[in-house]
């Protein structure tokens, strides 16, 4: 029997970035750098708790670097209006070559295992970070589905030229659905490096960013069901753990295997969803 807990721990760092990316891409906006952005806040996170002594910090700051490269992203997608998968890919380079070339030079060519600050846990295992993604996972279901801005996030989506002619700003309203993604990918991307391995590695994140837009896709662009679709995920995760223990006859290499053939299996099954936001991945050329 798996724990629950457990099973939340592996899943946190897609489901945050899932969570996050409905919101983006529910404003039109499809943010393919996750994947970096996640490998930079884990390395960003645990250079500052390293450096503080305090996971917490490490995370808040590593959060912050996810909300900049955000940023970054947002300044050439919809202010220069450049190919949002283009920029995605570029950001994705740019991380991993800047993340390998900095711990390779500050860790030595090898590589030395770093051994953060653990985070406080609750009785049963909880921490502050699961919590917030519960929490999170619900408020911007609640934003999208239940309140203005989430209406203009949906039009941004869907019709931006209706949003403008409406007099709203296309460009302010796929920003901060963008900023939100990049926020929760930093959290993501930080809780992965503190609160699930510990430690950093270039190639820690190993896909996690993609399956995150692949669950996306499946939970069709619903918050609540992208942390649900990412614990299934988590349950293969750690499935793959107590296997390697228990079953040590079984290759270790076709364990791995064992959470991204689930979200191969979960894009099979999603099929050619047609929840798909009308505008998604179209640059908007409208006035404002």
């Amino acid at each position: 029997m798996i724990d629950a807990v457990l099973i939340l721990r592996y899943a946190a760092p897609i489901a945050f970035a899932a969570v996050g990316e409905t919101a983006s891409q529910r404003a039109g906006m499809i943010n393919i750098g996750l994947e970096g952005t996640m490998l930079t806040s884990a390395f960003v996170a645990t250079k500052v708790s390293l450096a503080t002594g305090s996971p917490w910090v490490g995370i808040i700051v590593g959060a912050v670097a996810g909300l900049i490269l955000a940023l970054l992203t947002g300044v050439l997608t919809i202010r220069m209006q450049q190919d949002q998968v283009v920029v995605g890919t570029a950001v994705n380079l740019l991380c991993f070559g800047l993340c390998g070339m900095l711990f390779e030079r500050w860790n030595g060519a090898t590589g030395q295992l770093l051994s953060l600050p653990p985070l406080p846990k609750f009785a049963g295992g909880l921490d502050v970070v699961l919590l917030l993604l519960v929490v999170s996972a619900v408020a911007i279901s609640f934003a999208l589905f239940r309140t203005e801005w989430g209406l203009r996030a949906r039009a941004a989506g869907e019709y931006p030229a209706s949003l403008e002619a409406a007099g709203y700003s296309v460009i302010r309203t796929q920003f901060q659905a963008l900023l939100i993604s990049g926020l929760m990918a930093g959290l993501g991307g930080a809780y992965y490096a503190i609160g699930v391995a510990g430690s950093f590695a270039p190639d820690m994140i190993s896909g996690r960013g993609f399956m995150a837009i692949a669950i996306v896709t499946f939970a069709r662009w619903k918050p609540i069901w992208g942390l649900l679709s990412a614990c299934l995920v988590g349950y293969f995760e750690s499935l793959q753990y107590q296997l390697q223990m228990t079953h040590q006859d079984i290759p270790k290499s076709l364990l791995i295997a064992l959470p991204y053939a689930a979200t191969l299996l979960i894009l099979v099954f999603s099929g050619r969803s047609s929840n798909a936001p009308a505008a998604l991945g179209q640059p908007y050329r409208g006035m404002r």
